[in-house]
């Protein structure tokens, strides 16, 4: 059994066997809920799949916003290394483009700016990056919650969220083609709290 995390948009959380199949799923849009759910996801989902320890954990590693991207990632590393599992990761945005196929992948990276990638037959071929919505190379279809915020520039989009279970299949994927999974996070640009001014 495989664990799935993401905290990139919804706080998403699945147990997939490694034939594909969910066992048991969870997810919430709360985006300044991550550290006080998470856990309680997790632990809920891995009752619902049968209470066994994972055998390895798919995180992603967004793009996204600082603290909700950090509770997600921190949760699968420390979860692997108490289970003694790896802990492997995946772009997040890659977990629509394993969904949806040929596709742009936009997604929320506030500021009046999305993250996005393209995608055709589920191999990204550009991104991922952070552009104005309408600086964004759009290719066929347009899918993620950023076609919801920005609906004038992307339209007849599809809002989603990366889906855990996809994210297991862009992970297989990847590895099958013999690239690392990093667990380190994809923030893009700075956090929007930078320290002292002046330091």
């Amino acid at each position: 059994m495989i664990l799935a995390i993401d905290t990139s948009g919804a706080i998403s959380v699945a147990a997939v066997s490694e034939s594909g199949e969910v066992l048991a799923e969870r997810t919430e849009f709360a985006p300044r809920g991550h550290a006080e759910l998470l856990a309680g996801m997790v632990q809920e989902v891995l009752a619902g799949a049968g209470g066994e320890t994972p055998a390895r954990i798919v995180v992603g590693t967004g793009p996204a916003t600082f603290t909700g991207l950090r509770v997600g990632l921190v949760t699968a590393r420390t979860l692997g290394f108490a289970w003694g599992v790896p802990v492997q990761g995946v772009c997040s945005l890659d977990a629509l483009g394993a969904e949806f196929g040929t596709c742009t992948v936009v997604t929320d990276a506030r500021r009046r700016e999305v993250y996005w990638a393209r995608y055709e037959d589920r191999v990204r071929v550009a991104g991922p990056d952070v552009a104005v919505p309408g600086d964004v190379p759009v290719a066929d279809r347009v899918v993620g919650r950023g076609a919801a915020l920005y609906p004038d520039v992307f339209t007849d989009g599809t809002a989603a969220d990366p889906n855990p279970r996809f994210l297991v299949l862009a992970a297989d994927a990847a590895a099958a083609s013999g690239m690392d999974l990093p667990t380190e996070p994809l923030y893009l640009r700075r956090p929007d709290v930078h320290g002292v001014p002046g330091a």
